[in-house]
């Protein structure tokens, strides 16, 4: 399902709240240097995985980076990729064969045949969050601006230490990141 025909837009960028970034930092430990395919540098993945310690590389498609050209030195890459573009996105980040983490709308992941033959042929991991995510339409406004009718999941590869991992979302962090992003 795109997100932009469910907001009502023709845009699916949609900001990522800190509260839903944070039960991906412990999985991430491992790893230093980060690839933000799809972020600027007010992005909040940016933000906290620099707060985490590691190396981040940001790119966006508005600064001319296309990360469909693009091939970044990297540890992993984590991102929320424009929705629907996911299956495209999908099939790139497995053939690129690095370890990754991607929110995406779970409404229809496994809808379709060509995206069910492609988990079905690639090791891959889901955290499933106890809440629904409620996108940023800026950075600017940390009031959510999309309140979606599905849930939000990382689909993850070599990240996860099972195939499926359930996490807590803390909604009392948007108040946190809120502050931080005022600076």
């Amino acid at each position: 399902m795109k997100m932009d025909k469910v907001a009502g837009s023709g845009n699916d960028e949609y900001m990522t709240p800190c509260y839903a970034i944070e039960p991906l930092l412990k999985y991430l430990k491992p790893f230093h240097t980060v690839w933000c395919p799809f972020d600027i540098e007010r992005s909040n993945f940016v933000k906290m995985l620099r707060e985490e310690g590691h190396e981040v590389i940001h790119t966006h498609i508005d600064e001319g980076k296309d990360f469909f050209t693009q091939n970044i030195n990297c540890d992993v890459i984590v991102s929320n990729p424009p929705f629907s573009r996911k299956t495209e996105i999908l099939e790139r980040l497995f053939e690129l064969d690095k370890p990754f983490a991607m929110l995406v709308g779970v409404v229809g992941l496994f809808e379709s045949q060509r995206r069910f033959n492609m988990f079905k042929d690639n090791k891959f991991e889901i955290m499933y969050l106890n809440k629904r995510v409620s996108y940023l339409r800026s950075y600017d406004d940390e009031r959510p601006a999309f309140n979606p009718p599905f849930s939000s999941v990382y689909v993850c590869h070599n990240i996860l230490p099972q195939q499926i991992v359930f996490e807590t979302v803390d909604n009392r962090r948007k108040v946190i990141c809120s502050l931080s992003n005022q600076k």
